[in-house]
């Protein structure tokens, strides 16, 4: 199976380089977080990403940006929070993505994706949605045995619990840099939502 590649999260790019490319992500909190932002950089030097589950890969929306966010909020009242477990290291042999398996909490992920991959947030993915947390891309085939490995040994040395509960989604927009901006973050099962930038036209 392929994927493409996920959003950053939370790199606080420039306003003014801001792109028509979206995604919705859901934020991992600390200790798990620190362990994976930490582990990527030693897989991938230089990657400053955040740990994060991507729910809406990257994509062009059909209408506005200001549509899509009033959707995600509506959508996410009618979606509870959850638990999601992290499980082993496995690879997309079709791009030489090195990931940590998702256990329990995929089904939830694959019915948010569903109930908000339609109207304003719509887009005709290329791959088939296969929930993940992304430890390693854009590297080589000669690369990806030896970056496996190393993560493989990372993660059975981490001893902190390996899940967390889902409540909180933010929706991002990326930049000509490839530094992703958090536009707004909602509640799931709440009305609860901030707008943390403003969005743009």
């Amino acid at each position: 199976m392929s994927v493409v590649p996920e959003p950053a999260g939370g790199c606080n790019g420039s306003l003014a380089d801001r792109i028509d490319s979206y995604a919705l992500v859901s934020y991992i909190p600390e200790p798990l977080a620190g362990f994976l932002n930490r582990l990527r950089r030693e897989l991938v030097p230089d990657c400053f990403l955040n740990a994060h589950v991507t729910i809406l890969p990257p994509r062009r929306l059909p209408a506005s940006a200001e549509v899509g966010w009033q959707q995600v909020r509506e959508a996410a009242v009618s979606l509870p929070p959850f638990d999601l477990e992290l499980d082993d290291i496995e690879v997309f042999t079709g791009t030489n993505v090195v990931y940590l398996a998702i256990g329990k909490g995929m089904a939830q992920l694959i019915a948010m994706h569903q109930a908000m991959n339609r109207s304003g947030l719509w887009f005709a993915e290329p791959f088939e949605y296969h929930p993940h947390v992304t430890l390693a891309q854009e590297i080589t085939p000669e690369q990806v045995p030896a970056i496996a490995d190393l993560a493989r040994r990372r993660w059975r040395e981490f001893s902190s619990p390996r899940s967390f509960h889902v409540e909180t989604i933010t929706f991002v927009q990326n930049t000509r840099q490839n530094l992703w901006i958090d536009l707004g973050e909602c509640h799931l099962g709440s009305r609860k939502a901030e707008l943390l930038e403003p969005i743009l036209a």
